[in-house]
Order: C-alpha cells, then sequence, then structure tokens
C-alpha cells in the first residue's frame, strides 16, 4: 500500500511539473514514453548492474527543464539476493523510495529543428535522500515530435551516504556508472 501512495505521490509531482512548466503556444512539454536507467558497478569480486524501466521525465522547450524521477524499487537485479540487498541495506528504499533529478538544459539544444545536439545538463541530482549539484552531458536525438536521450554519469556513493558494511567492501565499487536511455513524445492532454 505504501508503494501505491509513492506511486500516486510520484505521478502528481510529475503532473503539478507539467502545469508549472505552461502550455504556451508553440511550447512544448514532452513526456517519457519509454524509459531505460541501468547502473553497473564494477569491482574485484563481483560486477553488479541492474535495470529499471519506470523511471519517468518531463521536457518543458519553453525553459528547457528536465526532471527526471526514478522508483528505486523498480531496480531488476540477475540476483535475487543482490536485489534483497539494495533495497534494505543499501538503498534502504523504504526510507528513500526515488531518486530524482531536476534541472535544465543549459546549452546544445535547438527544438526547432531535428537533429542529434550534444548537451549540457545542470541541475539537482537526489539519490538516499542526499541532493548534490551536478552538471552532466547527453545526447539528444530530435527527429519530428520525437526526442530520445542516452547519457551516462558515475556516482560516487559515499557522496549520497550509501553505507557498505566492511564485509562487503570488496564487493561494491565506489562510483556506479548509471546509463540513461529515454524517449519522450509530445504531452497530450
Amino acid at each position: 500500500m505504501k508503494k501505491e501512495h509513492q506511486t500516486i505521490r510520484d505521478m502528481r509531482t510529475l503532473m503539478l511539473l507539467i502545469l508549472v512548466a505552461g502550455f504556451a503556444k508553440a511550447q512544448t512539454v514532452y513526456s517519457s514514453t519509454k524509459a531505460h536507467v541501468k547502473f553497473f558497478s564494477e569491482s574485484p569480486l563481483e560486477d553488479i548492474e541492474a535495470d529499471n524501466e519506470k523511471a519517468r521525465s518531463l521536457i518543458s522547450e519553453k525553459d528547457s527543464a528536465i526532471v527526471v524521477s526514478i522508483p528505486n524499487i523498480a531496480f531488476k537485479f540477475e540476483k535475487p539476493l543482490m536485489e534483497e540487498h539494495f533495497h534494505e541495506n543499501y538503498m534502504e528504499t523504504e526510507d528513500f523510495p526515488k531518486s530524482m533529478f531536476k534541472g535544465k538544459i543549459v546549452s546544445g539544444m535547438n527544438f526547432q529543428q531535428d537533429g542529434t545536439y550534444e548537451v549540457q545538463v545542470e541541475g539537482q541530482l537526489t539519490i538516499h535522500g542526499v541532493t548534490l549539484d551536478r552538471q552532466l552531458t547527453a545526447t539528444i536525438v530530435k527527429a519530428g515530435d520525437v526526442l530520445t536521450v542516452k547519457g551516462s554519469f558515475l556516482v560516487r556513493i559515499e557522496e549520497h551516504d550509501v553505507k557498505v558494511p566492511s564485509m562487503y567492501i570488496d564487493n561494491i565499487a565506489e562510483e556506479v556508472t548509471v546509463f540513461v536511455d529515454f524517449t519522450y513524445e509530445p504531452y497530450k492532454k
């Protein structure tokens, strides 16, 4: 039941952001129709990889704002024990049900013309309840009314207060690579 309430709150947050972004004429708000977030951790003892296809995102053409909401419980692992440890011991998903990015595309994008754009994005990344300013790069392909956004970035787990028990210190890398792949279409009322 708690997860359902969180999902409802996440959707309300996204809808509020749509309203805040406004619907000025000739300005589009893009909503994600497909989302894939993956993280990969390489360590001496074992690699850890997880996928999440439940993320949601909006991009406002008017002010180049972008918001991404990722339900942490939706990360799926190859091994059930890894998934259990991730949710219970590291991400503490009951206390920190989602990760967020709120920011703005600050350079490189032309919403009026089809093409491939290398963009700079600045904003705040919240993981495990810790919010940090981040500057990220991504590739956006605009083809008609469809945007495809791909990128990757590193996350240092200690910066987000993720604790690793000493007995697992060789199993978990200090840095995790996060990959994103989103497809957006114009939001329809």
